[in-house]
């Protein structure tokens, strides 16, 4: 019945690595949605090794230990292949050599299945295994290394190979322990056979800690410690004593430690320096984000933007591409261990296998649940490997000889269990290994479904642009549909092209490195499929591809020779010039200068964000300038003749949406809070808005760029405002207005201003169309960081002539 179960799992795991590795090699042509791509197969290879490599083992399993546990040794076999599959996945190089560590395991994991059954010679020999483990740890203190070539030196290595002593010393330590504590009866905690033991762990941890800064194995033996301590005595208090003396070695550490220092620092605000010393963590918890439910597929993630994936975040790495349901599944294997693990040890036929099966379980919970807590930012990064499945020799081969002995000490045949004279103790244990795997789950649901949307929309989250690199984004079009902001290439390396790269501080631009700003940033929904696009197309492609749908075209009310014009005149003046339809609102120019070139993003980047002349900033949205009387036509619209107080000033501007941020779906102006007249800023876009009501009768429209969008199922959408125009004034004071500020032999009014703002001298225009004009009402306002008057009169004549043209 044994065979039978467990030969039957293991076909199912098998069933599921095939079809992981199935899925892998179909990835290329997902990813880049097309059948003519490069295929993987190297993976292949770790698969049929594992494949052989587990048949041969359940024949000895089922020869040697016929009444062994069945569930184990199924568990243990997904699990390897789940990380070999997965490394594989991640770097060939790497994979082939975890699929030569895997042949030395099984390959020891079957010949220590010859090794005599009652495991005596583990008890017998516990110091000489203990002190054969100390000295090959000692070594590294002299002759260790560090196969990345810096940081700590835990490996001892040779011809490319490397081996982690303190991996099996974890394993020798419990075997010491259990032996040691076995024989001992009626154990009192302030009792001398306590005090070697406690010495002995104790050096190591602090050894571990202050020589070598390794923060996780030092946890672990101090918890391997204090678990089968309280096995043996019952008593809670070493549980709390262990805490607390954690507690006190992480805050000791923290400030003689550096490396301690710096977890400390990225598990307590992470986002404080995303890019620096945080940088794996939040990758990390961006990657079990990206992730969500379903998982990107198997190939189609990006989880080699978090650090040694292969290795201590290989979690992360399953979550990216497996998504929650996967995570699940893993730990649910893990559980199914440490539950297994825990029946045999209460099962044990003496005080020796039952505490050295706890203790087992212990190693292998508590290194899971600090690695796994690490990458999901529960506890500090402490660098533990995953038991079966993160890369490293030296922990499959421990993980496997840990597995070898609970699968012999679960082979009962005959023998009755052992007298449990109270089993609370390992049901505490049960309990803490068990809350540690709920709270796992709960931290990547968190991660993954809740926080989800929030962390992908981070403009330092790079998978967004490499999804750019395989879905092609859409198009940015004048009114006209003439393009401004287009992709290029094909799936794998689209990129971003700039066709009017003046326009930039308005239509603004999408990088890897630098991120988004201006429309590309605000438009970012539609222009990248997820919104617009049927929600069913949305969860196809995220579900088969692993991004969004391809993106949609957005038409501006830009009308590119106005554009053009208007950058034209302004040249190298520092300013900003807006022309809108005054009905409507639509805004057919904007220009801001000094300008930039977004496709020099790569090479100039650095040196745009830092320049003084602040080309980045959009002057005409989001520069506020002294306004001097340029408004003074607006107030003889309300007041006439009149001379109204301050607050009765303020308050009409405040109806203006002076102080108010334009509804207008790109980066403006905030809001102004307490204005006052004498300190008084406004925006070109807020003065164009209030100045319209002069040549639209007395109404303020409101301002639209974004006018439709593209879609697959209804074609051009139109984008309606959220708001609708409000009548300010009585048409016949604001036409009144209008022609008293009327241009001699023009079909236009004007007015200008000058306004000091430091050493500064701003030049202001405003100009529109008379009421009675009979083609589109027009108001056009520019802003001049000099004294120039000449220039402003040259704009508002070539820019109105054009338009009144048209």
């Amino acid at each position: 019945m044994h065979d039978l179960t467990q030969s039957r799992l293991l076909r199912w795991a098998a069933f599921f690595l095939f079809l992981e590795s199935t899925i892998l090699t179909l990835s290329p042509a997902v990813r880049e949605r097309t059948w003519n791509v490069n295929y993987r197969l190297s993976h292949w290879i770790g698969y049929f090794v594992w494949l052989g490599l587990i048949l041969i083992a359940n024949r000895v399993i089922a020869r040697r230990l016929p009444e062994r546990d069945p569930y184990l040794f199924p568990a243990a076999a997904l699990l390897s292949g789940w990380g070999l599959i997965t490394i594989w996945r991640l770097d060939e190089g790497f994979g082939a050599r975890q699929t030569i560590w895997l042949s030395v395991s099984i390959l020891v994991f079957c010949l220590a299945l010859y090794l005599p059954k009652n495991l005596n010679y583990l008890k017998n020999y516990k110091y000489l295994l203990l002190f054969g483990g100390l000295l090959i740890t000692a070594c590294t203190l002299l002759f260790g290394t560090n196969p990345l070539g810096f940081g700590p030196r835990l490996w001892l290595g040779c011809c490319g190979f490397y081996f982690q002593p303190s991996e099996p010393l974890k394993l020798l330590l419990v075997i010491y322990l259990t032996a040691y504590l076995a024989d001992k009866i009626n154990i009192r905690l302030s009792s001398g056979p306590l005090l070697i033991p406690t010495l002995v762990v104790t050096s190591l941890a602090l050894l571990l800690l202050v020589v070598q800064r390794d923060l996780g194995t030092a946890s672990i033996f101090i918890s391997l410690f204090t678990i089968i301590l309280f096995l043996a005595t019952g008593k809670r208090r070493i549980l709390f004593g262990a805490i607390a003396f954690l507690s006190i070695a992480l805050f000791a550490g923290y400030f003689f430690i550096d490396i301690i220092q710096v977890r400390v620092h990225a598990w307590i605000n992470p986002w404080n320096d995303p890019a620096g010393d945080s940088y794996q963590i939040v990758q990390s918890i961006l990657a079990v984000a990206n992730g969500g439910i379903l998982g990107r597929g198997i190939g189609i993630g990006s989880p080699l933007l978090v650090p040694v994936a292969i290795s201590d975040f290989i979690y992360a790495a399953i979550a990216e591409e497996s998504g929650l349901i996967g995570t699940v599944g893993l730990l649910a294997l893990i559980w199914l261990i440490l539950g297994r693990g825990l029946i045999i040890a209460i099962r044990a036929t003496d005080r020796f296998r039952r505490f050295l099966a706890a203790g087992i379980v212990t190693y292998l919970g508590i290194q899971s649940l600090l690695i796994i807590g690490g990458n999901l930012r529960l506890l500090p990064l402490t660098g533990v490997t995953l038991p079966f499945v993160s890369y490293g020799g030296s922990s499959l081969l421990t993980s496997f000889l840990a597995l070898f002995i609970l699968l012999v000490i679960s082979n009962l045949e005959d023998n009755e269990p052992a007298l449990l004279p109270d089993p609370k103790p390992f049901s505490i244990l049960a309990g803490i290994l068990a809350a540690g795997i709920a709270v796992c789950i709960l931290a990547t649901s968190w991660w993954a479904v809740v926080r989800a949307p929030d962390l992908l929309e981070r403009t330092d989250n790079p998978r967004r642009s490499i999804a750019d690199r395989f879905v092609e984004r859409g198009k940015i079009l004048d009114k006209n549909n003439n393009p401004i902001n287009i992709t290029e290439g094909e799936s794998g390396s689209y990129k971003r092209v700039y066709l009017y790269p003046d326009l930039a501080p308005i239509t603004g631009y999408t990088n890897p490195v630098y991120g988004q700003a201006g429309l590309e940033a605000t438009l970012d929904e539609y222009l990248r499929g997820l919104q617009g696009n049927p929600s069913s197309l949305i969860w196809w492609d995220y579900t088969l591809y692993g991004t969004p749908p391809p993106g949609l075209d957005v038409r501006l009310s830009i009308d590119l020779p106005l554009q053009t014009r208007a950058d034209e005149l302004l040249g190298n003046t520092a300013g900003a010039i807006v022309l809108m339809n005054a009905q409507t609102g639509e805004i057919l120019a904007m220009a801001s200068h000094p300008t930039y070139d977004p496709n020099k993003l790569d090479d100039e980047g650095a040196a745009i964000s830092q320049s003084e002349s602040a080309p980045l900033v959009n002057r005409a949205t989001q520069g506020l300038y002294p306004i001097g009387d340029l408004l003074s036509p607006l107030l003889m619209a309300k007041f006439g003749n009149l001379k109204p107080v301050d607050s009765e000033i303020l308050d009409y501007y405040n109806t203006l949406g002076l102080f108010r941020e334009p509804s207008l779906n790109m980066p403006v102006a905030p809001e102004t809070l307490n204005p006052s007249i004498t300190s008084m800023r406004v925006s070109p876009l807020q003065t164009s808005i209030a100045a319209a009501l002069l040549s639209n009768h007395g109404n303020l429209p409101i301002p639209r760029i974004a006018l439709a969008v593209n879609t697959p199922e209804q074609g051009w959408v139109v984008l309606s405002p959220d708001e609708k125009p409000g009548e300010m004034l009585p048409s016949e004071a604001s036409n009144e207005t209008a022609q008293h500020y009327i241009v001699e032999g023009k079909p236009y009014w004007s007015h200008m201003s000058l306004a000091r703002d430091g050493k500064t001298t701003i030049t202001w225009m405003i100009a529109g169309t008379v009421p009675d004009w009979s083609g589109t009402p027009l108001i056009l306002v520019s802003a001049l960081e000099e004294n120039n008057v000449v220039l402003a009169e040259k704009i508002r004549e070539a820019i109105l002539d054009l338009a009144m043209n048209e």
